[in-house]
């Protein structure tokens, strides 16, 4: 249903030697004069391609190819063009989506380093490069992970200067929000006690309103329904002069308008050069509900997206996702533009092709299963381009729609292909080595853990966010599960993939050779979600992101409810923990009985028993454990995330300007598309 974002398990068998400053107060000048500037790596093949162009702070850059383009005609080619354009011309979105001043403060940055004549050698100037670089990484000044406020390396006396050379003026709130630890600290707040709405600097709603307030707002205005519409999905939620609650709709003449605009522009002449008439339809539909903002439009869309199967090429792009609000309504903007990958797909079409016998064979009571899956389509495709909040930082698997009453209908999934080879090029043993707890450990994952991924990906997504059903008269997830909603549904989707990754259907199904595949994503599962990926949270803070909430609740669940039978032990050898996986068909089991009780927390829309899984289970942390793991990965030098430069597209043309050809080239560097971007992609006003 949401975006598969499990790639953080796999990164961290990802090579890169570049220390990850702490997050803290800004050094002062002489400190930022005399520091040292850190090496940046790079990572190339064999034929001289560079697959990691760059490290700065917690961050490896990474390019990937786009295989096959050129066997594309150039009708294909231009759809591809236009769709990928289309999905940059809203780029500014999604930063105004994440913060308020985001647009202000990532243009007054671009300028200055545009602009600057100083000392561009300096460790002072390094750290303000360096800030940018992570504001284009997260689409804002929150981290894209942690959600919280990045704070900058250099001193407040620096920025100013820097500032006033190039004519860069900042109000006192946007100073205050960039270096005061304390003003709008969080993008996302999970934590109720602190006002889910109030808590977050989100901007989907404005900074006077509270959850109640919202809440009640929709409570108002739902209309009873087997097919509701996602109510807020495309909205900032505000108070109008009379005080009353109101919506600022993103459409074409509303919140949005000049982007959204542009947005319109590009998929109008996407639908001209469509492959067949349901992706032209699908397109107009799409371009419609853009011009009017109307959700019964985004669900007319959706249906007619979903049935437009035939064809190489397929997209995403809309206001989707909604983990960046922390009510669950509003849908981040977001754009990925895709090309079948045939042989790949092939292979794995098996596995939609087998959904019933997944659904009917699930541990879930019989009450939930799906009497009838239909519409389910499942490809692995070469990525072109993306753009929102699918980029820098991408997943490696999407499954859409999101509507339940939608996805009766059909669904669709996709494995990214080319991303998670270009994530494999520039990969390397580290944390692999330092957590497996032996030598066999380490050798099955080498051996069939690139597969592992695949599988578990692929079953996370087209099984396990198809799976089960609502139990007739309950609301949506938003509405029974509300925060807990998000972490919920990916611990759903992931223990689905985990229970029949063990299975021999998948043998059978000629997906795998044998279980010892399994075993190797069982191994790598529970020591990520035990261990490792504690590595990307502060020392003595609890986990708060969805996915990394959902993978220890999974872990620390299993772990418990095996100690009986020492399903998975703690072992302790020379100073270091290790968690040893003793049965794994016990641990399937497990998973099954975890699987059943998910089920039934989401189909009944039992929100205690939810908050008390994922609050007992995925948010606190064992602080020995973890500053065990943060010690022993600070040693290995290791970014602890990675996203992507986007190849570009560029057209050739004739003398009468007519499109002969596209050509795929490769930026060589980070700030090299983000300035270019900037310069073709702003089209927003910085307040909206």
């Amino acid at each position: 249903m949401r975006l598969f974002l499990a790639l953080f398990a796999m990164l961290f068998f990802l090579a890169c030697e570049n220390s990850t400053p702490k997050p803290g107060t800004p050094p002062t000048t002489t400190e930022t004069k005399e520091a040292k500037i850190p090496e940046s790596k790079t990572v190339s093949d064999e034929n001289g391609f560079v697959w990691q162009t760059e490290t700065f702070a917690d961050l490896g850059i990474l390019r990937y190819q786009v295989p096959d383009f050129e066997k594309l005609t150039l009708k294909q080619k231009e759809y591809v063009y236009y769709l990928t354009q289309a999905g940059l011309a809203g780029r500014d979105i999604i930063y105004d989506q994440n913060y308020r001043h985001n647009l202000t403060i990532r243009r007054g940055l671009e300028k200055m380093i545009e602009n600057y004549k100083g000392d561009k050698s300096s460790r002072a100037y390094y750290d303000l490069e360096t800030y940018a670089k992570r504001i284009w990484f997260a689409n804002g000044i929150h981290h894209h992970y942690s959600m919280d406020k990045m704070l900058p390396d250099f001193s407040k006396e620096y920025f100013m200067e820097v500032a006033k050379a190039t004519s860069v003026n900042f109000s006192d709130e946007v100073m205050n929000a960039i270096f005061d630890p304390n003003y709008d600290n969080k993008k996302v707040n999970l934590d109720e006690s602190k006002g889910l709405v109030k808590g977050s600097a989100t901007n989907f709603y404005a900074p006077d309103l509270s959850e109640k307030e919202v809440r009640d707002y929709y409570e108002s205005i739902k209309v009873k329904t087997d097919k509701p519409v996602w109510y807020g999905l495309n909205s900032k939620v505000v108070k109008g002069d009379d005080g009353k609650i109101m919506e600022k709709v993103w459409h074409s003449n509303g919140m949005y308008g000049s982007a959204i605009k542009e947005i319109m522009a590009w998929l109008e002449k996407a639908a001209g050069v469509a492959e067949n008439e349901k992706q032209a339809k699908a397109l107009r539909l799409l371009i419609d509900y853009y011009k009017t903002g109307d959700l019964k439009t985004w669900d007319a869309y959706n249906i007619a997206w979903v049935e437009a199967t035939d064809g190489d090429i397929d997209y995403i792009n809309g206001f989707i996702e909604v983990y960046n609000d922390p009510l669950g309504y509003k849908g981040s903007y977001e754009s990925i533009v895709e090309i079948k990958d045939f042989e790949a797909s092939k292979q794995m079409k098996v596995m939609a092709d087998n959904a019933q016998w997944f659904e009917d064979n699930s541990t879930i009571a019989d009450e939930h299963k799906k009497k009838k899956v239909v519409g389910i389509s499942y490809k692995v495709v070469s990525v072109a381009g993306e753009s929102g909040d699918a980029a820098p930082a991408t997943p490696i698997g999407v499954n859409l729609p999101n509507s339940d009453w939608i996805r009766e209908i059909g669904s669709k999934s996709v494995s990214l292909g080319n991303i998670i080879s270009a994530y494999d090029e520039a990969s390397g043993p580290g944390m692999l080595s330092e957590f497996a707890h032996d030598k066999e450990e380490v050798e099955r994952i080498k051996k069939h853990g690139g597969l592992g991924d695949k599988l578990s990906t692929a079953l996370h997504e087209v099984i396990g966010h198809a799976s089960g059903k609502l139990n007739p008269g309950i609301g949506t997830p938003k509405e029974t599960l509300k925060s807990y909603a998000s972490t919920l549904e990916e611990a759903r989707a992931d223990i689905v993939a985990l229970y029949y990754i063990m299975d021999q259907k998948m043998v059978d199904m000629g997906l795998m050779e044998s279980l010892d595949v399994a075993k190797a994503e069982y191994d790598g599962y529970i020591a990520n979600g035990m261990m490792k990926q504690l590595r990307r949270i502060e020392l003595g803070k609890v986990i708060e992101e969805s996915h990394m909430r959902n993978r220890q609740l999974i872990s620390k669940w299993v772990f418990e409810k095996g100690k009986k039978d020492n399903v998975i032990e703690k072992v302790t050898r020379d100073g270091k923990t290790y968690f040893n996986i003793t049965d794994y068909n016990k641990l399937r089991t497990l998973f099954g009985e975890l699987l059943k009780e998910l089920q039934r927390i989401k189909s009944e829309g039992d929100y205690e028993a939810g908050k008390a899984l994922v609050e007992n289970y995925g948010v606190q942390v064992d602080a020995a454990i973890h500053k065990e793991v943060l010690d022993r990965s600070e040693k290995l030098k290791l970014p602890p995330y990675k996203g992507f430069i986007n190849p570009r597209l560029v057209p050739e043309t004739d003398a009468d300007g007519k499109i002969t050809n596209i050509k795929v080239t490769y930026p060589d560097n980070f700030k090299e598309q983000m300035m270019y971007y900037a310069k073709n992609f702003s089209f927003l006003p910085n307040e909206n």
